[in-house]
Parts: structure tokens; C-alpha cells; sequence
């Protein structure tokens, strides 16, 4: 796990910056989510959605999209005093997952956003972070009109090893996404030190 340590004035403590990505299908909300919480403007990297990418892209679903992030979104957000998160949205679509080894590379852990209408489009998200032991809460984005399906439903539906965990949350709500992200630290800290004493016992 890589962070970053900034100085602080004499007497404070020092900040604590860790990554964090957001992961998730095409047009499952990522960009939403870093963009709801992020406290400085978010940087974003979409494009308008072109004819010859409707030809490789599964748009079902989500015809009403018309943009599509295609390299990364960022944010930052302070969870408390002396810890930061700087967030990484992922690309949805698959011909961009090239990116996601670079964007991984140092991450405290991920956010997979779960959409229930097309909940098998987050199943490549769990598979790739569980394959390279990167914690991870899949998070379900209660869209308008989607139905409803409680935390249990959604981990069977998606074969989670147990204790990961699932939140219910909407993407466009910066407490709510506030919420997801200290789940995610919480549960981050306690499997990378579980971790560490496996390697020295």
C-alpha cells in the first residue's frame, strides 16, 4: 500500500494521503461519485460517446449516456483530520482496462459501484480485485426506479468471499459517498493489518 505524508505546522499532525479507486461498468456512476464528493474540482477525462464506439460498447441500459470517461476521473476528499483519500475513477468500458494495472498500482483499496438492473456488469471489477487481493465494497447505486435488493441478496447474487462488505448508497450524495469511503477505509485497515501479521507470525 502506498500514501503520502505531507508536512504539517509545528504541534498538528501529519496528513495522511491514501488512494482509492472507484470502480464499476459503464454508466454505473463512477464519475458521479467522485464528483459528489471531491473537495476540489474533479478532474475528468470524458468524451462524447462516438459512432464507432457504439459498434465495441454495450450501451444497454444506459442509452441515455452520452459521455464516457476515458482515462480517469480524480478527486480528493478529507475523511478527517490528517487523512485525505485521493480517488481514482476507473473507465467502464472494457477496451480501456489497460489503464486499471497503472491505476491500481499503490491502492489502499477500491470501491465497486453495483448497479441492480445490470448487476453482472460489476462482476469483471470483483473478479480483477479479488485476484490481486486489493480490498474492496462493492457499493449498490440505488438509481430512480431500480429494485430494491438488501446488502445479502446482492453479495450472494455476486459469490463475495465472506465479509465484504456491500452498502447501499446514491452516487449524487455526498454523505452517502462519504459513507461508502469510510467503510472502505475501515475495512481497508483492518485486512491490510491482518495481512502484516500473517507475514511476520
Amino acid at each position: 500500500m502506498v500514501s503520502e505524508h505531507f508536512d504539517a505546522p509545528d504541534g498538528e499532525t501529519a496528513a495522511l494521503a491514501l488512494k482509492v479507486l472507484v470502480a464499476g461498468g459503464f454508466g454505473v456512476g463512477k464519475t458521479t461519485l467522485v464528483g459528489a464528493v471531491s473537495e476540489i474540482r474533479p478532474l475528468r477525462t470524458e468524451e462524447l460517446l462516438s459512432q464507432a464506439g457504439q459498434l465495441v460498447d454495450d450501451t444497454d441500459g444506459v442509452n441515455h449516456k452520452v459521455t464516457t470517461t476515458v482515462a480517469m476521473d480524480f478527486g480528493r476528499i478529507t475523511i478527517r483530520s490528517g487523512l485525505s483519500l485521493y480517488l481514482f475513477g476507473t473507465p467502464g468500458q472494457d477496451r480501456f482496462w489497460f489503464l486499471w494495472d497503472e491505476l491500481s498500482q499503490g491502492a489502499l483499496g477500491a470501491v465497486v459501484l453495483a448497479d441492480t438492473r445490470r448487476l453482472e456488469d460489476c462482476f469483471p471489477a470483483v473478479d480483477y480485485f479479488e485476484h490481486r487481493h486489493i480490498p474492496f465494497v462493492v457499493a449498490v447505486n440505488c438509481f430512480p426506479g431500480a429494485r430494491t435488493y438488501g446488502a445479502d441478496d446482492v453479495s450472494r447474487a455476486l459469490d463475495l468471499d465472506r465479509g465484504t462488505p456491500v452498502v447501499l448508497c446514491d452516487a449524487r450524495e455526498r454523505d452517502s459517498g462519504k459513507e461508502v469511503l469510510i467503510r472502505l477505509v475501515e475495512y481497508a485497515g483492518r485486512m491490510h493489518a491482518a495481512r502484516l501479521l500473517d507475514s511476520v507470525s
